[in-house]
Formats: C-alpha cells, sequence, structure tokens
C-alpha cells in the first residue's frame, strides 16, 4: 500500500466558502426542527442532493435549496453555532485561515438590519477565532441579482468595517446575469478602501466572465475561475498578475460544470502558473469541505506531495492574512513535507 502523508495536517488558507453553505448538515435538521421549517428530503437524505446549475431550471433549484437552509438561520446564536463550528470544521482539515464570505442583507430581515446582521456575524467570527485558534476575517459579497446601487451600499459597509474584520469584497450568485461593469463602482469603493477585490467568474460562463473581473473590476482573486482554462492568453494573463482562482472542485462536478472530477482543469491551471486556492464553496450542498478537494487533487489529478504543499502555498499567499500568519502556515507546509509519509 502506498504510504502517503495525511492532507488534514497539511497547513492551507480556506478563501471560498458561504457562510450558510458552511453550515453541517445535522445543525440545518436541528435549526428547521426547532423553527418548524420543513426541508425537501433533497436537505434531509443524508446524501448532498443531485444538482445541475448549468440550465436556469438547475439553479433555480440550487438556489432554492439554499436559501431554505438560509431560513433556519434566526437568531444570533444561530448565527454564533454556525461561524464555530465551520471554523471547528476548517481547523480539522488544516485549515489555518479562512476569509468565510457572506451577503449580510440576506439575513438583516431576522437579525434586526443590515448594520446589526454584520456586527452579530463579526462577533461570531471573532469569537470562534479565539476560541479555535482559526485565523478567521470575512468577506462581504454582494448579489449579482440585485441592483448595482445596493452593491455600492454594502462596500460602504464593507470599508466602514474593515478595521473589524472585513477584509475583502465579493459578487456571487448566477453569473449569467448581471454585467460585472455594473458593479464596479462598487468594487472601486472596496478597492479605495483597501479590501480586496474577489468577485465571482469563470464557473457558469467562460472566459469572458474572467476576463470582465479582471478589466472592470479589477479583481485581485476570482471565485472559481476555472473557465478560464479554455483561452490560454487568459491563462497567462493571470499567471504573470499573479490573480488567485478559488477553485472548488467538489462543487463544479455538482453543480454539472464538468461531468466529473478528473475533468476539472487543476493540471492545466497548475502547469500555467495560475495560482490556485482549493475551496469548499457550500460543503452543505456539495458533502465535500476542505481537505477533500486536495484529495481530488491527489486521487484525480496526480499531484504529488511536492504540489500538493504547493497548492496549500499558494492559498496561504493569494489570502488577506497577516504576514506572520503567513510566514507561520507556509513554514508549516514546509514541516509537512519534511516528514516522511505514514504507512
Amino acid at each position: 500500500m502506498e504510504h502517503v502523508r495525511d492532507l488534514r495536517l497539511l497547513p492551507k488558507a480556506h478563501l471560498h466558502l458561504h457562510f450558510t453553505g458552511s453550515m453541517r448538515p445535522a445543525t440545518l435538521l436541528e435549526l428547521a426542527d426547532k423553527y418548524g421549517v420543513h426541508l425537501p428530503e433533497a436537505l434531509t437524505g443524508g446524501e448532498p442532493p443531485q444538482l445541475r446549475a448549468t440550465d436556469e431550471r438547475g439553479w433555480f433549484r440550487f438556489q432554492r435549496l439554499y436559501d431554505l437552509a438560509r431560513s433556519c438561520l434566526r437568531e444570533p446564536e444561530d448565527i454564533v453555532r454556525l461561524v464555530r463550528e465551520a471554523a471547528e470544521e476548517d481547523v480539522r482539515d488544516g485549515s489555518g485561515w479562512l476569509e468565510i464570505q457572506v451577503d449580510p442583507t440576506s439575513y438583516a430581515p431576522r437579525l434586526g438590519g443590515l448594520i446589526p446582521a454584520l456586527e452579530i456575524i463579526l462577533d461570531a467570527v471573532e469569537s470562534a477565532s479565539r476560541d479555535t485558534g482559526l485565523g478567521m476575517r470575512v468577506l462581504v459579497a454582494a448579489n449579482r441579482m440585485k441592483h448595482p446601487l445596493d452593491a455600492r451600499t454594502l462596500a460602504r459597509l464593507a470599508v466602514r468595517y474593515a478595521d473589524r474584520g472585513v477584509v475583502g469584497f465579493g459578487l456571487s450568485n448566477d453569473e449569467r446575469r448581471g454585467m460585472a461593469r455594473d458593479f464596479d463602482r462598487a468594487f472601486a469603493i472596496a478597492r479605495e478602501g483597501g479590501l480586496l477585490a474577489a468577485p465571482h467568474g469563470g464557473e457558469l460562463t467562460g472566459p469572458a466572465s474572467v476576463r470582465d473581473c479582471l478589466d472592470d473590476l479589477r479583481a485581485a482573486r476570482i471565485g472559481h475561475g476555472v473557465r478560464a482554462a479554455e483561452d490560454p492568453r487568459l491563462l497567462r494573463r493571470l499567471a504573470e498578475k499573479g490573480v488567485t482562482c478559488e477553485v472548488c472542485p467538489a462543487s463544479n462536478v455538482a453543480l454539472g460544470v464538468y461531468e466529473k472530477p478528473e475533468d476539472v482543469p487543476l493540471r492545466t491551471l497548475f502547469e500555467a502558473g495560475v495560482p490556485m486556492a482549493l475551496g469548499a464553496d457550500d460543503p452543505l450542498l456539495f458533502g465535500a469541505r476542505l481537505a477533500a478537494q486536495y484529495e481530488i487533487a491527489r486521487t484525480h489529478h496526480g499531484f504529488t506531495d511536492e504540489e500538493l504543499a504547493e497548492l496549500a502555498r499558494q492559498s496561504v499567499r493569494g489570502s488577506a492574512a497577516p504576514e506572520d500568519v503567513r510566514a507561520k502556515l507556509l513554514a508549516g507546509v514546509d514541516d509537512w513535507l519534511a516528514v516522511a509519509p505514514a504507512a
């Protein structure tokens, strides 16, 4: 039997994890029971739901399941629990730094408004970070299905809380809706306020959406970005600019972007020199957390331990972690490689 190093012990940063999607399935069941929310079998069957979001109907089903799960987060203690458990799961998978992504407008109606919602989230993140030892920050994400003026409001709010744990600004939901350039002012506000720009692109649509994120939003990171593999010139551009793609292999397959794990172009991106940060996206719906993404790279793409260590380094370099945290994690990666693999 081949001797391999434990990927859960590989220090890494987690840069693509959505708030509600980070929930443990058991927690969802408990909260649904608490609030009398009827969940469909897709969320109660013990297995990830069968999803295919490459068409409008499939995306609607994915969004409906996500919204149902989010409706079970109603009280501050629910937020505190979700964040603590997300941190515990990440620590278990070897993460030393987590940037969790959230649109606080989705939780505002039940938590007293937009500002109270964000403050509750940030307080929960600070508490979970302190209790688990995990470096943890927040990336505020606008919804491209909503009006760009809403995104500007969120960008201003995110900048206002940059000293309370907000490190970046994103743009999520169906990238087939809403042009990236419609949100250029919101991203300008965020960048001018010192936040990292990390919009979604290159998941459900092709390389053009990645180019739009670079040209119109001046992205420092791209959420997903895998479809850039279809354009060699774009790959060179990403590599030259050092733009990190937050690649989520299990999610890509679950949503039908690629048919099989081996179809996700991890090797293409890696060999082109494009920095990557593997992420779990929405483990509640896709069933795979952070270490499992590295396992996909090992099992389905033949990544060696040295290459997996480099992926971990890239995730750390692409993060908003302070220099001392980066240095500690990078040293930990070297230590992981220095230990002989176990039987």
